[in-house]
């Protein structure tokens, strides 16, 4: 007969939560992609109170969502103001924009793992922000 398998040990998979995941399984899910990491830690900042390495992700997550809005917002603008002044330089600029995207996913995946794996990893000055709201 096979035994079970452990429970994971590490700060950040012990306790419970009040949102019934477990934490590091709940600190993956604040960097899901495509608006699911997003909601999840608007609920998880707005529920969570028995979690601070739950806590922390959901607001690590949400400023780092909010820097990406920000930032994409900005960027868009400026390719299109380029793009009136030059289509081929718009163009060029909006390959880098697409490049930045795929470092901000791997930034996402990479968070995704270190908060599965109970670690605490900060981004800067975000992750710093973030520790006050914990």
């Amino acid at each position: 007969m096979a035994t079970p398998p452990l429970p994971p040990t590490g700060p950040g998979s012990t306790g419970s939560t009040n949102l019934g995941v477990a934490p590091n399984v709940g600190g993956l899910l604040c960097y899901a992609p495509c608006c699911i990491g997003l909601i999840f830690s608007i609920v998880a900042v707005i529920v969570e109170k028995q979690s601070r390495f739950l806590r922390f992700h959901a607001f690590q997550s949400l400023f780092f969502h909010a820097a990406v809005i920000v930032l994409g917002i900005g960027f868009q603008i400026l390719v299109l103001v380029i793009s009136m002044v030059s289509g081929t330089l718009g163009f060029i600029v909006n390959l880098l924009l697409m490049l930045l995207s795929l470092v901000l996913l791997a930034v996402q995946i990479l968070l995704m793992v270190k908060a599965y794996n109970n670690e605490e990893w900060e981004l800067p000055t975000i992750g710093q922000m973030a520790r006050k709201y914990v």
